[in-house]
């Protein structure tokens, strides 16, 4: 990644990216939590950030706490526009059903990913160009084609 843009912080621990090119910087947890199974919490993060118009940042789960320990957030991703100036807090929710999960202080707890974003200009229509996919929903990709798939298999 070449781009950047400066973000000015407050922060007593500055995010950061643990390898060259990668897009999230990592957040840490200014405070205790322990998280019941089932259970979620607003962790603080002690950082602040003004962000430039244009930009918003997103708060992501980190994969690592996810697979070992269902660690995720509940609002994933959570967004931080550019006129924002509070605290960056992650709202965790432990998904095991079985294991209580204790975060400490300085503790990675997500990702922060800062991208320029596009405000779009909303133009009310009577009716929409048609496309490809149409109105196709929920599941409305693969499913049908591996549904044929297998149809055609019994056919045989």
């Amino acid at each position: 990644m070449t781009d950047s843009v400066d973000v000015p912080i407050i922060a007593a621990v500055v995010p950061g990216y643990a390898h060259p090119g990668d897009a999230g910087a990592d957040l840490v947890a200014a405070e205790a939590v322990h998280l019941e199974p089932g259970e979620r919490a607003l962790v603080p993060t002690g950082v602040r950030i003004a962000l430039p118009d244009g930009y918003a940042a997103f708060v992501v789960p980190r994969s690592g706490l996810a697979a070992k320990h269902g660690i995720s957030i509940v609002n994933a991703p959570g967004t931080v526009d550019a006129g924002y100036r509070g605290e960056i807090k992650v709202s965790l929710i432990n998904t095991d059903i079985h294991s209580a999960y204790d975060v400490a202080v300085g503790d990675r707890i997500a990702q922060l990913i800062v991208m320029p974003v596009t405000r779009a200009r909303f133009l009310p229509v009577e009716e929409l160009p048609d496309s490809v996919r149409g109105d196709g929903g929920f599941g409305s990709t693969g499913y049908q084609a591996q549904a044929t798939a297998n149809e055609a298999g019994q056919a045989r």
